[in-house]
């Protein structure tokens, strides 16, 4: 079924016009029916779904949800809202930005599918680099999976130009991607899509795509 209608992508294209309180407090009805609601439902219903494949998806729909608002404390940009709806599922909850489960972010621009191990603590960086340098037949594997590649392409991320320790930088001679500072994938759609009665099959199945790295990721966070 379908959880969004039309107005979903056309209440952000006037907000980014119009992105502030003013006109959101006037449309802030609007926001609640065709936007907020929906939203939580189709969340929930996600989570539904992919628990029939991975048990470990639990908790509660709505803490998975990003607030709409933006944290405008140290930005320059200080208009108040964002431009989409997005969540993070997740068995760690949705700040753990280390755990490789799904991002989704639905908006005008884009539908958005990510996952990986996005902001990784130092420690969790380094079993990550371990795993990869310890284990690279495995990783290749799992980053040279067919469905993967043709779903997400790539590992992406920043990186850094010196390792902590020798083994690593030697390592990273054969294998450029342990200089990366994270490790995540992502792949767009077009935003017509939101309004489709199969966009939480798409979602379990490019989520299913990426099983190898995330099974990959998540045996080396959790040793």
């Amino acid at each position: 079924m379908a959880y969004f209608k039309s107005d979903f992508n056309t209440f952000f294209k006037e907000l980014a016009a119009n992105n502030n309180k003013d006109w959101f407090d006037e449309n802030r009805e609007r926001y609640h029916q065709n936007i907020k609601k929906p939203f939580e439902d189709f969340v929930a219903a996600l989570m539904a779904e992919l628990q029939k494949e991975d048990p470990a998806l639990t908790g509660d729909p709505k803490k998975a949800i990003f607030r709409i608002n933006r944290d405008i404390r140290f930005a320059k940009d200080k208009a108040p809202y964002k431009l989409n709806r997005a969540a993070a599922i997740s068995p760690y909850g949705r700040k753990d930005g280390a755990r490789p489960g799904l991002y989704i972010q639905l908006g005008p621009e884009n539908v958005r599918i990510a996952g990986g191990v996005y902001s990784p603590n130092k420690e969790e960086l380094m079993a990550v680099r371990e795993a990869i340098m310890n284990n690279p037949r495995e990783f290749e594997k799992a980053i040279n999976d067919e469905n993967f590649l043709e779903t997400f392409g790539e590992i992406e991320g920043e990186e850094n130009k010196r390792l902590p320790t020798k083994e690593l930088m030697e390592a990273a001679k054969k294998q450029p991607m342990l200089l990366k500072k994270q490790f995540f994938y992502s792949a767009v759609f077009p935003p017509e899509i939101v309004t489709d009665d199969l966009l939480i099959d798409l979602i379990v199945e490019k989520h299913r795509d990426a099983k190898p790295v995330r099974d990959f990721f998540e045996k080396a966070l959790n040793g």
